[in-house]
């Protein structure tokens, strides 16, 4: 039973045909939102960002959204292996009363990004190679500064109605914004790709704790930010309801001088799904005129039937949080279970590294 499965565009795949699976030519490293489903990553995370990388340095552009942006955030720690762990330790022990207010989940998600990064602010924003780019949306409309409750639902309720008449039409009530390291220019986002204005703001030691809150704000779940330094003023929200699994441009990332322009995606699943509101949406999933955009990527994802080894034959996610109710005693011990069983991916990647079997791989 094979744990991975690999998928590559026509680009990546002529690449490894030639190179092989090499660390230095590992250009840009995406991470999706997704809630708990990225803590299945967690140990092939530590053997990539504590192992393989490191080992070929190189300037690396990371970019995530919501958990993805947290996962590349620990990636940036100078002791990354104890910083996933971390993560993965503290999401897991996170516990919750039945139907807990905004309030209450915005004050336990401040502490938990806090006990992750607290301290790492500076090591974080000045990685020797790792560029780290965080998104989240800022709201229009009624989403611009919404003081009621009553305001955002009506605010979301209308946002969902517009994408589902069109992707574009969600662009009417949110921006998306880059809060990225300035010393990578990220010039392959600047020319417009989409129907939604983006906006950039540098990334630092002071607003970096603000950013990733911001990237995980869930709406009406969570209290919108008021507000990221540096960053245009506004109300924001995660980052994963406009780049869900981070649809972006990435075949217009330039290679450095003897080095590869390729996208190495480790994913939780087969998909590129664009944005949040469009996972119940299968055509939005086809991508048929973005599929160029891929054309540089690798994408690594657990298997159907590695799935199914997994407590609940899934990935952990938010809805185990109702299934299990107050019973955190049983969540905390199957998502770790999950984790420890992820092992095999971590496994499983590092062979195909060292010795790519191009049988493996499918088209993107």
């Amino acid at each position: 039973m094979k744990a991975l499965e690999f998928r590559a565009g026509p680009q990546a795949l002529a690449h490894l045909r030639q190179h092989g699976l090499r660390a230095h030519d590992v250009a840009a490293i995406p991470a999706a939102a997704g809630g708990p489903k990225g803590l299945i990553l967690q140990a092939l995370d530590q053997w990539l960002f504590g192992t393989w990388l490191p080992a070929a340095p190189r300037t690396r552009t990371l970019i995530g959204a919501s958990v993805g942006s947290w996962r590349m955030a620990a990636a940036c720690h100078t002791d990354p292996v104890a910083a996933f762990q971390r993560l993965g330790d503290l999401y897991c022990g996170q516990t919750y009363p039945a139907k807990p207010p905004p309030h209450l989940v915005t004050t336990i998600f401040k502490q938990f990004l806090h006990d992750i990064i607290g301290g790492h602010e500076a090591e974080i924003v000045s990685h020797p190679g790792n560029r780290l780019h965080i998104l989240a949306v800022r709201g229009r409309g009624l989403l611009k500064a919404p003081k009621r409750r009553m305001t955002m639902a009506v605010g979301f309720a209308g946002a969902a109605l517009a994408n589902l008449r069109s992707r574009n039409g969600l662009a009417g009530h949110l921006e998306r914004v880059v809060i990225g390291d300035p010393r990578d220019a990220a010039d392959w986002l600047k020319t417009p790709f989409d129907g939604f204005t983006t906006h950039f703001a540098p990334l630092s030691a002071d607003n970096v704790e603000e950013a990733l809150l911001a990237s995980g704000t869930l709406p009406m779940v969570m209290l919108p930010v008021p507000g990221v330094r540096h960053a245009p003023p506004g109300t924001y929200w995660d980052g994963g309801l406009i780049d869900y699994h981070l649809a972006l441009p990435y075949a217009r990332i330039a290679p450095q001088t003897a080095a590869s322009n390729l996208v190495l995606y480790p994913h939780f699943g087969p998909q590129i799904v664009p944005g949040w509101l469009d996972k119940s949406l299968p055509w939005r999933r086809e991508l048929k005129r973005q599929r160029h955009w891929f054309d540089n990527m690798l994408l690594v994802s657990p298997s159907k039937a590695f799935l199914q080894t997994l407590p609940r034959g899934k990935l952990p996610d938010r809805e185990d949080l109702y299934h299990y109710g107050t019973d955190d005693a049983a969540r905390i011990r199957n998502w770790k279970k999950a984790i420890g069983e992820a092992q095999r991916l971590r496994d499983e990647f590092a062979a195909f590294a060292e010795n790519p079997d191009l049988s493996l791989v499918r088209p993107l």
